[in-house]
């Protein structure tokens, strides 16, 4: 590919074309965020939701006829046990774990207001729609359309309350996660591929202005694999 359509350096690229699989585009999109260039991903890896189909001989016309698919992550700033405030991003989703077979005690407030003073849990994810077919499906979330502006909070396991299943929020909130006993119940936070250690607060809002554009052939849409995924067995 690059000795038929030759290659440039990220900053003066007009399309940042990336082969692999879902992991390796949420490294693209932290890496090159800054340089505020569309991306247009093929899939060569095992898992490629975030992927156009591997198709080489026709790139320079599929580019042309690429639509734009715009992701607003998410923003976190986490407090460690250290005293250290770390902050982050995430395409996909923000997920708190427990350390040890200690279960994770967490205390969840919206906007500043307790909406639940203790969940136990072996962890709790936090999903963007873009992210919702991911983690969060696989711990029973709901799908999330890309154009829905709204979040979900999903627990992993949850042990009390036992029957509380999550919520779907909007996006425009600011969302804190204290964590209980955190010294007897460690918990690590995760943002995509991040990890912090040893977690006491997070605080977690959607990026207002700290988008990326990826691009998508017209009849393999992001959208409409989301919408797909919800009638899948």
């Amino acid at each position: 590919m690059i000795a038929e359509h030759g290659e440039h350096a990220p900053a003066e690229a007009d399309v940042i074309v990336a082969l692999g699989g879902d992991g390796f585009m949420l490294q693209t999109l932290h890496k090159y965020r800054e340089k505020s260039k569309p991306v247009f991903g093929m899939k060569l890896g095992s898992v490629g939701f975030l992927m156009n189909a591997w198709r080489p001989e026709d790139l320079m016309s599929r580019l042309d006829r690429a639509e734009p698919t715009l992701l607003r992550p998410l923003e976190i700033s986490v407090v460690s046990e250290s005293g250290t405030t770390i902050e982050a991003l995430a395409f996909n989703e923000v997920s708190l774990l427990r350390q040890t077979k200690q279960a994770a005690h967490i205390r969840i407030f919206l906007n500043g207001s307790e909406k639940m003073p203790e969940l136990i849990c072996d962890g709790l994810l936090v999903s963007t729609p873009a992210g919702s077919t991911a983690y969060n499906l696989s711990a029973f979330g709901p799908i999330l359309p890309l154009d829905s502006r709204l979040l979900a909070m999903t627990p992993i396991s949850p042990f009390r309350p036992r029957r509380w299943r999550g919520a779907i929020l909007p996006s425009d909130v600011e969302l804190k996660l204290e964590i209980l006993d955190h010294y007897k119940r460690p918990v690590s936070a995760t943002a995509d591929a991040n990890e912090v250690r040893d977690v006491i607060e997070l605080t977690v809002r959607e990026s207002r202005d700290r988008t990326v554009t990826l691009l998508f052939d017209p009849e393999h849409k992001l959208e409409d694999r989301i919408i797909n995924e919800q009638f899948m067995l």
